[in-house]
């Protein structure tokens, strides 16, 4: 990765990057139009292995070096298992897009195409062909190739997005392929070369240039050590680290990399070496990262996020929160955490601790223990706005009651993961509610052996992802995703008589998710879902639908609908969003210009409520409401990538349609929410 567009000058007289200017020094103002600075460089080694039928893929990375980054699922997919393209395929990846490939099954759809010239290759003769989208606003290419005459295989080919192609950060970008001939009969891929030009402030302002190469060498078609390799395998794709994978001396790379460094590439290990030594340099990096982390390392141990250590409500007034944790630092198995919080005007202190031991990575294992006594948010997902946090405190949508109760909840659990991508969990947990504003408290419940708002759960989880790729960031993983949907199913019991438990009960929870690519009519995301309550239990134990009470747009929630509205035990229902990409914009000069993204949005609960449990738990004057076997519809479209960071939401509630008549529902909204992509 290179610095571009430097400006000797400029930087040199800026205050703030004084203390740096040595770096400048290595600024090369000669090799290409533009002066630019080598910073980061990563180098792997792979023996790599494949069958196409069954598709199995193995690799070993033998040797990686990463400078500054020392988490192995990260090299991991550095390597060739997930940075291959196949310009043979129909649709090429352009960062997280799709781009139509000029070998396309219905190229003529969207090319236009020139024969250039004809060339000998030993005796394979050469035709020279260029091709440029026929549309504007089409994520298509513009490029040539070099196909053999006989056997149409490519020999060389490049590519670059069109001009007016809808992605974003890129000034420029080219990829090219090279492959040889082998055994006289196979083209085969040697040389694959990536240059992205990534702009996120503009053109004439300071840009980073990445640059990737990947090379291949000894490959052999047909060989029986590649059913060898691949019968050690235990899954359909498989990546394996050697266990000094990051520590082998200069002298190992000098003999086995492919190709030299060249001058550039040798100045990026100067650059990172004499800037890891340098305090200024140390200190605005973990500046940065504090800013955008909200996290800041101390030693072994970890403050923050930040952006929780002040917010507000009704009910407590003014909140702070002050986080702690452990990192890598203390231990590589070991994760402790906790927070205290307090609100100044219930007076109350608020928490959580926890612990996490992985008992292994690969596949993934972990045994987690916690305890928490704070009020209860409803689920939080790991991509959205929670409400504990200084942002929500000013989305927060006018004349709705605030609903709070507080949860006390001590919980142990153990998953594990196989390399079929099945994974098991198990738990056991007590939780203790206390409703505190809006909600009906324990004096509405009638008395029972234990306490109304108690009880004891042990939980059965069982999920299937296969072929999922994941990042582990921490103790925690990050999913990239699977190419197959992906499904969850909870089975829960609740005990009576156990730690002033009162109810016994059985719960069902099952999901089906997953992110599909329709290119070129961008990708789809669903997520089918279906649960039911057996027993009769308070509204804490049943389904709470999710509710939405800001103006910040969650993809997981209802918008329309508010926390605690519809209560039920038994439910089906759906959630879909089709990102469309330019769609109708591309077709408007102006919109095409400024990139605006379509996509619309539909979710739908069908769910009913028990005789039972309605006697149960409407009481007063509470605002629970059932579906009674009604389904609940919202419907949403919008603009995506406004100035490239934002999204707005477009969401009307169509059913039910018998509205209530309170001024807190609302049949359309417009909702915000921040929004970073290629």
């Amino acid at each position: 990765v290179d610095l571009d567009n430097i400006n000797k000058e400029k930087l040199g007289s800026n205050k703030l990057l004084k203390p740096l200017s040595f770096i400048l020094l290595f600024v090369d103002s000669t090799s290409e139009e533009k002066p630019f600075l080598p910073v980061y460089l990563t180098e792997t080694l792979s023996d790599y292995f494949y069958q196409k039928n069954p598709r199995k893929a193995y690799e070993i990375l033998k040797a990686a070096k990463v400078d500054g980054v020392e988490n192995e699922s990260l090299v991991k997919q550095l390597g060739g298992m997930y940075q291959n393209i196949n310009v043979y395929n129909n649709f090429i990846p352009v960062f997280d897009k799709l781009f139509v490939s000029p070998i396309n099954e219905n190229a003529d759809k969207y090319y236009n195409y020139k024969l250039l010239d004809t060339q000998y290759l030993g005796k394979k003769r050469l035709v020279h062909v260029s091709f440029a989208p026929k549309q504007k606003g089409t994520d298509a290419f513009v490029g040539d190739c070099w196909v053999n005459d006989t056997s149409f295989a490519i020999q060389k080919i490049t590519l670059r997005p069109a001009a007016d192609a809808n992605i974003n950060y890129i000034g420029g970008l080219t990829l090219i392929q090279e492959f040889k001939l082998i055994n006289d009969s196979t083209w085969f891929l040697y040389k694959d070369k990536f240059v992205a030009d990534i702009i996120p402030l503009g053109k004439s302002k300071l840009a980073l240039k990445g640059r990737k190469t990947t090379t291949y060498k000894n490959v052999l078609l047909n060989d029986a050590s590649t059913n060898i390799a691949l019968q050690k395998t235990k899954k359909a794709e498989q990546v394996d680290v050697k266990e000094n994978l990051l520590s082998h001396p200069d002298s190992f790379w000098k003999k086995n990399r492919h190709e030299e460094l060249n001058k550039n590439e040798q100045t990026v290990y100067k650059v990172l070496d004499t800037l890891t030594k340098n305090p200024t340099y140390v200190r605005y990096r973990n500046t940065l990262s504090f800013i955008t982390r909200g996290t800041k390392k101390i030693g072994n141990i970890t403050i923050g996020p930040w952006f929780y250590w002040i917010s507000g409500n009704s009910f407590e007034g003014t909140r702070v929160r002050w986080d702690l944790a452990t990192n890598k630092g203390f231990s590589k198995k070991l994760y402790l955490h906790g927070y205290l919080g307090y609100g100044f005007t219930d007076e109350k202190f608020k928490g959580k601790i926890e612990a996490r031991y992985l008992l292994n990575q690969n596949p993934w294992t972990y045994l987690h223990a916690s305890y928490k006594s704070d009020f209860d948010n409803g689920q939080v997902y790991y991509d959205q706005l929670s409400t504990d946090n200084l942002f929500a405190t000013g989305f927060r949508r006018p004349g709705i009651p605030f609903k709070f109760q507080r949860a006390e909840e001590t919980k142990i659990e153990f998953y594990k993961e196989t390399n079929s991508g099945l994974a098991i969990g198990l738990s056991a947990s007590s939780k203790q509610y206390e409703a505190l504003l809006n909600l009906p408290g324990k004096q509405f419940f009638p008395p029972t052996s234990g306490s109304p708002f108690n009880s004891f759960e042990t939980m059965l989880r069982l999920r299937f992802a296969y072929l999922e790729r994941t990042i582990v960031d921490g103790f925690y993983r990050v999913s990239l995703g699977s190419d197959l949907p992906i499904v969850d199913a909870r089975f829960t019991h609740g005990w009576p008589g156990i730690l002033k438990s009162s109810y016994q009960y059985n719960k069902i929870d099952v999901s089906v998710s997953d992110y599909v690519k329709l290119p070129p009519y961008g990708t789809l995301y669903y997520n089918f879902f279906g649960g039911k309550v057996f027993g009769t239990v308070p509204y804490q134990f049943l389904e709470i639908q999710p509710g939405n009470e800001l103006y910040y747009y969650n993809k997981y929630a209802f918008n329309l609908m508010k926390r605690f509205e519809f209560i039920t035990d038994e439910f089906i229902g759906f959630n879909i969003e089709h990102n469309i990409g330019n769609g109708l914009f591309r077709y408007i000069p102006l919109t095409r210009k400024l990139k605006f993204r379509q996509f619309w949005s539909a979710k739908g609960v069908w769910g009913n409520l028990s005789t039972e449990n309605k006697q149960l738990n409407f009481v007063g004057n509470y605002p629970f409401k059932s579906l009674d076997k009604k389904p609940y519809l919202e419907l949403g479209t919008g603009v995506d990538n406004i100035f490239k960071l934002f999204r707005i939401d477009f969401v009307w509630r169509v059913l039910p349609t018998e509205q209530s008549k309170d001024s807190e529902t609302s049949k359309f909204g417009v909702f915000a929410s921040f929004k970073v992509g290629f």
